[in-house]
């Protein structure tokens, strides 16, 4: 059986995670996704939702096996634990692929380091980032207050 892991903040699922995830699932036979808690969380803004709420959403995707936090000191705990084959990096994630698979190496875990595909929009409007699901609250809510609201498509 081979045991695939994937990781990432997951605030805000869109139709990227999903794609991320099931991209991941077709390297083996059972995904488990790591879900970073918010004190690793140092590339961009802090997240939205609590790490439980963002693990039980992630755990609810039928590409998933199981979902787990990550560490708050030490995001490899939970992939020697798991003891993966592969680890699927998000296509957009900053994470270099070189530095992961000589991370494992040094601690002595036998996997690959594989790169997710990405996926672009299927229609206009469509959202594939977390924070641009933000960004466009934002702008609606002020436009809301400042009665401005005219963008009623599905």
């Amino acid at each position: 059986m081979t045991r695939v892991v994937a990781q990432g903040t997951f605030d805000l699922l869109h139709p990227g995670h999903v794609h991320y995830l099931e991209d991941a699932a077709a390297y083996g036979d059972e995904l488990h996704v790591i879900v970073a808690r918010q004190t690793n969380v140092t590339h961009k803004p802090k997240p939205i939702l609590r790490a439980r709420q963002r693990r039980d959403m992630v755990a609810a995707l039928d590409a998933v096996d199981e979902a787990h936090l990550g560490h708050p000191e030490d995001v490899f705990v939970p992939v020697e634990r798991l003891d993966p084959d592969v680890i699927v990096l998000g296509y957009d994630q900053h994470h270099d692929e070189a530095g992961i698979a000589g991370a494992l190496d040094e601690r002595g875990i036998d996997c690959r380091v594989e790169r997710a595909t990405s996926r672009e929009p299927r229609y206009d409007g469509e959202v594939l980032s977390s924070g641009d699901i933000v960004d466009r609250i934002l702008r609606r809510r002020t436009a809301d207050r400042d009665g401005d609201a005219t963008d009623d498509r599905p």
